[in-house]
């Protein structure tokens, strides 16, 4: 996934603080990014006045973490990978790494039903599906895990390739030794 720029400003963000510009109207939660902008979170009023034409996600709350529809994110954004599930009948993902419940134990299993578990590659977070990620923040942060280690991977390979040949050849105490008698320059007189 080649992360967008509005990707980390949409993981940032915080969501569902009252909007200062209509404070006094019902409704009035900050829960839309713009993509386009890639500003603070805004509310509908602000959508219709300032964000009418732009790409706009709306983000919904479960169980106090933040959450999109999958049907909104997938036109904008590679979310393979990511674990799905569903919420009031929707297909959602969370945009960010949820707390671990306290009693978990990463890979233990039930003595009496013998289940295979899934674990996010970045949080170690349990998950439901053969996926590797938990959220849309581990994915990125997987992903530039990945690229990092690409990178140093290249730069030694790159720093390996200058050096062939600038280092003498070893040699083993075989390869040193003479052949025969050694000859030297008679004595001059």
């Amino acid at each position: 996934m080649e992360e967008p720029k509005w990707l980390e400003a949409l993981l940032r963000t915080n969501y569902f603080n009252i909007c200062p510009r209509h404070c006094e109207t019902p409704r009035n939660e900050c829960n839309m990014f713009c993509l386009s902008c890639q500003n603070a979170a805004f509310c509908i009023y602000c959508r219709t006045s300032f964000h009418i034409d732009h790409p706009v996600l709306q983000i919904r709350r479960s169980s106090y973490h933040n959450v999109v529809r999958v049907s909104e994110i997938e036109k904008v954004l590679d979310i393979r990978g990511v674990q799905n599930y569903v919420i009031n009948s929707a297909r959602v993902l969370f945009l960010n790494e949820r707390p671990q419940p306290k009693n978990s134990s990463h890979g233990a299993t039930s003595s009496t039903t013998k289940s295979i578990s899934y674990f996010c590659e970045t949080c170690s977070r349990t998950l439901l599906d053969p996926v590797r990620y938990c959220s849309l923040g581990c994915k990125a942060e997987g992903i530039r895990k990945n690229k990092e280690e690409e990178e140093e991977r290249l730069r030694k390979e790159r720093q390996q390739e200058t050096h062939k040949g600038t280092h003498p050849p070893t040699h083993t105490s075989n390869s040193r030794r003479r052949k025969g008698t050694p000859h030297r320059a008679p004595f001059a007189s």
